[in-house]
C-alpha cells in the first residue's frame, strides 16, 4: 500500500469511532493524505462543532509535518527553532491528536487527527486509528 484509499479511511474511521465510544467520548476524527487533503471524516453524534476544524487541521499538521502534532508543538513554544508554525499553511493544530499514519516499513500515508476530549483522550483515539493501519 502506497497511499490511502477510501476503503482503508473509512475502516480507520470505524476503528477511531469504536476506540471514541469506548471512552465515552464523542469525536471528530479526519484522515487525510501526505497532501493533508481531506480523504475521509466523521462527527460522531453529540460531538463538538469546534473539534471539526481542529480534527481537521490537527490531521493536516501530522501530514504536512510528518510527526505528532505535540512534538510540533513542543519544538514551536516561544523561544523555540519553529516559533509561529502553526501561522503557517492555512493554520496548524500544535497540540496532541494529530498524527502521522504510516506503514510497518515507516511509509507515510497520509494522517489522523482527532478532537473532541482533552488531549490525551484524543491522542488516545489517534493512536488506535494509527494501530488499526
Amino acid at each position: 500500500m502506497s497511499t490511502l484509499n477510501l476503503e482503508t479511511a473509512t475502516r480507520l474511521l470505524a476503528a477511531g469511532q469504536e476506540a471514541a465510544a469506548e471512552i465515552g467520548v464523542p469525536m471528530s476524527i479526519t484522515i487525510v493524505d501526505t497532501a493533508g487533503s481531506l480523504i475521509a471524516f466523521q462527527r460522531m453524534d453529540g460531538g463538538w462543532l469546534g473539534s471539526v476544524d481542529l480534527s481537521q487541521r490537527k490531521a493536516k499538521t501530522s501530514a504536512l509535518f510528518p510527526m505528532p502534532s505535540s512534538v510540533l508543538g513542543e519544538m514551536s513554544q516561544p523561544g523555540g527553532p519553529i516559533y509561529g508554525v502553526e501561522n503557517s499553511n492555512g493554520g496548524l493544530v500544535t497540540f496532541g491528536g494529530g498524527l502521522p499514519l504510516a506503514t510497518a516499513d515507516g511509509t507515510v500515508l497520509g494522517a489522523v487527527g482527532v478532537s473532541g476530549g482533552l488531549v490525551d483522550q484524543d491522542v488516545a483515539v489517534a493512536e488506535a486509528v494509527a494501530k488499526a493501519l
